[in-house]
């Protein structure tokens, strides 16, 4: 079996050395070149799991354990492990890439190549740059990061991904806006330091306002006592007074210090809690209503009952 083997292996070198005298080629350079481009592979291969590792280790060293919530800490170490796969992920892609060229053709050409390549379509291509640039600064003054609510140029949403090129925001509906970094004007972040739930409750004019003010209060101090919700609030919410004398209404205002994202929340059970403690108490949430002055009301009147009578007539 092993002199078979050997007589197999000397059969494919003869034809291997056949093959190169009729096509002109030198085998040992095809086999060099083989195991170099092999070996650039491999190294791609491993530079892409230790990029993944390095970004995995940062996840995993920002993560506090709370599922529910998300860190300035989480949010900015979630930002830079995206951002570091994504350059990470084109620089060893690249550099592999010209490293098997480089087998192939003289670098000096190449690089000249790609150099006026480049200048060609710099030209072509000045928002992708400004684009980049403006990434760049996105995530060196940390203005937003994964996880954050964020209002981009009147898209708001949650940011899912930033790349150095664009963001990417999921708003209430599901809907994904995708929006180029160089084209960012304004940004009104929601979710950074604290936040605000403002609770405007209308109530009717008869009500004694004073009264509904302590009412307020007391639902407010009992929000502040819930241990569920204590965890959401900095501190106790409070009854800032009449905002507005409307129409049908007199509008008071409440307003909470919440943890960032969760003013929302809050807001919703303050309502819940208000219209509950409301009905309680017999005090009026008006809707709106209308008065119609006719002018001529008597005439309106033997109309409408003429039509009365001769609806009610029999018919012949």
């Amino acid at each position: 079996m092993f002199s078979a083997a050997l007589t197999s292996v000397a059969d494919l070198r003869a034809v291997a050395e056949w093959l190169a005298q009729q096509l002109s080629i030198d085998v040992g350079l095809v086999v060099r070149r083989g195991f170099q481009i092999l070996g650039v592979l491999l190294l791609a291969y491993a530079g892409f799991r230790v990029l993944t590792l390095i970004t995995g280790r940062i996840e995993k060293a920002v993560d506090d354990g709370d599922p529910n919530t998300l860190s300035e800490r989480e949010q900015r170490g979630k930002t830079l492990a995206q951002l570091l796969n994504n350059v990470g992920g084109v620089a060893i892609g690249v550099g592999a890439g010209l490293t098997i060229l480089n087998f192939f053709i003289e670098s000096g050409p190449l690089l000249a190549g790609v150099g006026v390549a480049g200048l060609a379509i710099s030209f072509g291509a000045q928002s992708l740059v400004k684009d980049v640039i403006s990434g760049f600064f996105i995530l060196l003054e940390n203005q937003f990061g994964v996880g954050d609510i964020v209002k981009v140029n009147g898209a708001g949403g949650v940011v899912e991904r930033m790349t150095m090129r664009v963001v990417m925001l999921r708003d209430v509906h599901g809907v994904l806006h995708v929006v180029p970094n160089g084209s960012i004007n304004l940004v009104s972040n929601m979710t950074r330091g604290w936040a605000r739930a403002i609770v405007d409750i209308g109530v009717a004019y008869k009500e004694n306002v004073d009264n509904v003010i302590r009412v307020m209060r007391e639902v407010a101090a009992e929000l502040w006592r819930d241990a569920e919700w204590k965890g959401r609030l900095f501190e106790e919410p409070a009854v800032w007074g009449v905002e507005q004398l409307a129409d049908s209404s007199v509008n008071i205002r409440l307003v909470a210090k919440t943890v960032p994202g969760k003013q929302w929340e809050v807001g919703r059970e303050l309502r819940r809690r208000l219209k509950n403690r409301f009905d309680r108490e017999g005090i009026e949430i008006p809707f709106p209503q209308r008065t119609l002055h006719l002018g001529d009301a008597e005439s309106l009147a033997s109309l409408l009952s003429a039509r009365t009578e001769e609806s009610q007539a029999p018919r012949r």
